[in-house]
């Protein structure tokens, strides 16, 4: 039983399990009724068999519950200094991570990455794996600082061990790379998308998993720069390669369907956008169950899109579902799509007039963000902005002003001076200036603002309207026409995080 467990594959397709499943109750059987008789070299094999199996059928309370088992008796048997025991306690580790309980998973990669270090010394690809795994935990949980160094330190590693031009290397480049994305540092992230993006394209043709990647992660890039226009024909690329080699139905279709969408929305395509972001959650919900973060990403980018609309009813039910489910399986732990989800939730409150309700939701999504990302990421900038639209509304302009002005120095100096989110920045602290009868300050915000729109987004984006519509309003001096300008544009150009 024992040497036909090892036949399993890590992880086992669907099929091979069906074909493993008459074995299971007698590689049971070897685990437990005839322990005795397993040879402290195969001990591990009949427990991993069983975890593995058992975590592609998506049962995984029984996977855990055998590599549980699977710990306790290594540990009897071998000893903690066996390699067995780092193996099995990643096993665990993942199967943990993966049902998103990181309090748990965190110890258990901790240890096994010590031991690994401890037995094999610093210098081997096994320990570049472990602190791999314990520096996506951290990323997963938004705790970037933590994460970067072992991202850095696994990749350096690995350059060591297996020269610069491995193709490892270039999985190595994508993690850093998309922490420095969730961080907002754009201009690193594009050099080691690039980067890896060569080191593939040297060892793979043009229709490769790794490439439709590559190629979906700088188009997510390029969209968070307002480099639209670039990352269309990238991220149709990358879904087109999705769907040739895995079908339609398949989780890494669904998120490059959400990420085109994304594009959409970004550029007031939702015509095109709505269908996409419908299609993915439905393929979401169909594979994942509806208990998963990622139906709850596709129900906030749904809930957005319809807020974009003035949908009001309909994006509040998919804000709350979104919040509830990200609150109920990170276990209260703080995360910032939590801040994401607070943050929509208080847009969708300010735009309906219940100014009551949004404040202290803006301020815990600001505190979630501040604490989590620190304070100059673009989250940050746009939950000032946000919460200062707020203040505004109510005519707290002085509390106002000075998050406007943060908010516009953070997007300036983060994502430079020609993005789109700048122009919203200037055009709403334009308006506050406008509605204070600072008219002298308030047209060449307007002007800068128009200029920007125009170049990044185009004539006919809403964004671009509202700020010509402001502008022209400016110059009539019509106090009734300000007052209708002010509530346009406050109703289009929150910048509500997505």
């Amino acid at each position: 039983m024992v040497a036909f467990a090892r036949q399993l594959s890590d992880p086992p397709p669907l099929q091979e399990c069906t074909a493993f499943a008459p074995a299971i109750p007698h590689i049971t059987a070897a685990a437990t009724t005839y322990q005795d008789w397993l040879a402290d070299e195969t001990l591990v094999v009949p427990y991993f068999c069983l975890g593995r199996f058992y975590a592609a059928h998506g049962a995984v309370d029984s996977a855990i519950k055998w590599y549980q088992q699977c710990l306790s008796i290594a540990r009897t048997r071998l000893g903690d200094d066996h390699p067995a025991i780092a193996t099995t306690l990643t096993h665990l580790a993942n199967l943990y991570y993966a049902q998103f309980r990181f309090q748990d998973a965190e110890p258990l990669y901790q240890e096994a990455s010590q031991r690994l270090q401890q037995l094999l010394g610093e210098n081997h690809p096994a320990v570049a794996i472990s602190l791999t795994n314990l520096a996506n935990l951290y990323n997963s949980q938004g705790r970037y600082g933590e994460a970067e160094p072992l991202y850095t330190q696994a990749l350096e590693l690995n350059r060591t061990l297996l020269g610069p031009n491995h193709p490892e290397i270039a999985t190595h480049l994508t993690n850093l790379a998309n922490l420095y994305t969730a961080q907002g540092r754009y201009s690193e992230a594009e050099s080691r998308y690039e980067e890896a993006r060569s080191l593939r394209q040297h060892g793979q043709n043009d229709d490769h998993l790794d490439i439709a990647t590559d190629l979906s992660n700088l188009a997510t890039l390029y969209r968070l720069q307002g480099r639209y226009r670039e990352a269309e024909p990238l991220c149709r690329r990358s879904l087109e390669i999705c769907q040739k080699l895995l079908g339609e139905q398949h989780l890494d279709v669904a998120s490059t369907l959400d990420d085109l969408a994304g594009i959409y929305y970004s550029q007031g395509r939702y015509h095109e956008a709505e269908p996409l972001y419908l299609q993915a959650l439905d393929l979401r919900q169909q594979i994942l169950g509806e208990n998963h973060l990622n139906v709850a990403s596709s129900l906030n980018n749904l809930g957005a899109l319809y807020y974009s609309q003035w949908r009001y009813r309909e994006a509040e039910l998919l804000y709350l579902q979104a919040l509830d489910f990200r609150q109920r399986l990170l276990g209260g732990i703080p995360h910032p799509d939590v801040a994401t989800s607070l943050n929509n939730l208080a847009a969708l409150y300010r735009s309906q007039g219940r100014y009551q309700e949004a404040e202290p939701l803006y301020r815990r999504a600001l505190e979630l963000w501040q604490d989590l990302l620190g304070v100059n990421h673009p989250n940050v900038a746009t939950s000032l902005n946000n919460l200062a639209i707020l203040y505004d509304l109510q005519g707290r302009y002085r509390e106002a002003e000075p998050l406007y002005l943060q908010a516009l120095s953070f997007r300036q100096h983060v994502l430079g001076a020609d993005h789109p989110d700048v122009a919203i920045s200037l055009n709403n602290l334009a308006v506050l200036y406008n509605l204070q009868g600072r008219y002298r300050e308030a047209e060449p915000l307007f002007l800068q603002a128009l200029e920007i729109a125009e170049r990044r987004l185009g004539q006919a984006h809403p964004n671009t309207q509202v700020v010509r519509n402001n502008l022209e309003m400016l110059r009539f001096r019509s106090v009734a026409s300000i007052g209708i300008s002010t509530t346009s544009v406050l109703g289009l150009l929150q910048s509500d995080w997505r």
